[in-house]
């Protein structure tokens, strides 16, 4: 096996590991609990999501069907950063898991709170208040070092700019429109992405 395939199978490998961890969640979720459609949301917010969608995930499935098709975003990256990157991105799937299952049924597809919505403060929730995106985007960085692909990190940074400027902040005014000073007080002490050093 070349050091190409091997580069290959570990991207496969996170990338399956964090879709059928989401899917099988976000399904338990559907099934137990309330789903709010898309359409809620707004045309404006569909299809910036589909924009955003598009050349975030086709360069990821072109690279899993074939690295070749991806090579003209290919970065000179050191065999030991792109294990890194696959060490990074494996690791960070018992996070992503353990986020999932900490929110439970409250996880929703859409920026809009569910009408049974719980405020979740408990496992990676106690110390930041968007794990999902974050563990997100780790696992989207990682795989571009792994890929060795200046594309895929493009777009995972414009991403999570996205996600930080744009999604955020729309989530968490509903968040304080439904939980009051009870979400408020929960900023205060939590970071947005990462844990907060001082209080």
């Amino acid at each position: 096996m070349t050091n190409i395939q091997l580069y290959r199978w570990f991207f496969i490998a996170v990338f399956v590991g964090m879709v059928s961890i989401s899917v099988f969640f976000r399904s338990r979720a559907r099934r137990s609990g309330e789903a709010i459609p898309r359409v809620r949301e707004g045309t404006f917010v569909l299809l910036t999501r589909l924009l955003f969608a598009a050349p975030l995930y086709l360069p990821i499935i072109a690279y899993m069907l074939n690295p070749d098709w991806m090579a003209f975003a290919a970065l000179p990256l050191p065999t030991w950063l792109r294990l890194l990157g696959a060490a990074i991105g494996l690791a960070i799937l018992p996070l992503l898991y353990w986020v999932f299952s900490s929110i439970g049924s409250n996880i929703s597809e859409t920026m809009l709170t569910k009408e049974k919505h719980r405020l979740v403060i408990h496992g990676p929730f106690q110390w930041v208040r968007h794990p999902l995106y974050s563990a997100a985007t780790m696992v989207l960085i990682s795989m571009s070092v792994l890929a060795a692909n200046w594309f895929m990190l493009m777009m995972a940074c414009i991403a999570l700019v996205g996600v930080a400027v744009l999604v955020i902040p729309r989530e968490e005014a509903e968040l304080i429109r439904k939980f009051g000073v009870e979400y408020q007080d929960y900023m205060r002490r939590t970071g947005r992405l990462a844990p907060r050093l001082f209080r």
